[in-house]
């Protein structure tokens, strides 16, 4: 059976889509290469025909995870109004959805620590999206009039994550919501996001 010429393409954009969901789960050590592909209806030798090494398939699942966080930044912060953007993001970010969404939620909170100890192939790409965010928040920030919307942005993006972190990390339900709406409420201050509506 002959297949199309984007047939290759598809198959790998549907192991990485399972291997982001994987690895946001279980983080890049948890993850096993035949379970991935056996969840793309693939088989466990097919697998090199698209990535040298697992290593090679956790930096590129990375790439797959910052298009889609770059994908939801630009649905959630579609609003014309800069500051609406933004507070729709933040809004989202520290939802408890987001947090429970482990698998499919933002890879920052998912990986930080596990990437730290991690290859450096995969840091340079979790760098790099790290770097793609704080430019689109940088910009929502220099719109509504920040004097310095990159170092702004890298604290806003540190509060974010290290919430959600913290909030998933925590047994006790309770615990978590707080540290969410702290977060929330501190940055919506910090950031003159309120009363918009």
């Amino acid at each position: 059976m002959r297949y199309g010429e984007d047939h290759k393409e598809q198959t790998r954009a549907r192991v990485l889509k399972e291997a982001a969901r994987e690895i946001r789960a279980k983080g890049p050590d948890g993850i096993g290469v035949a379970a991935i592909m056996a969840r793309a209806g693939l088989t466990h030798g097919g697998f090199y025909a698209h990535f040298k090494s697992k290593d090679a398939l956790v930096a590129a699942a990375l790439d797959t995870m910052f298009d889609d966080a770059q994908a939801r930044f630009e649905q959630r912060a579609s609003d014309a109004n800069p500051r609406t953007a933004l507070r729709s993001y933040v809004d989202f970010y520290l939802s408890t959805l987001h947090r429970d969404a482990r698998d499919r939620g933002c890879a920052l909170p998912s990986l930080s620590g596990d990437l730290a100890r991690g290859d450096a192939g995969a840091r340079a790409r979790f760098g790099q999206g790290l770097a793609g965010l704080n430019g689109r928040v940088a910009e929502k920030l220099r719109l509504i009039g920040h004097a310095d919307p990159e170092r702004s942005a890298a604290s806003l993006i540190a509060e974010l994550v290290g919430a959600v972190a913290l909030a998933r990390a925590v047994a006790d339900i309770d615990q978590s919501d707080a540290i969410l709406a702290s977060a929330h409420a501190s940055i919506v201050a910090r950031f003159g996001l309120g009363d918009m509506a």
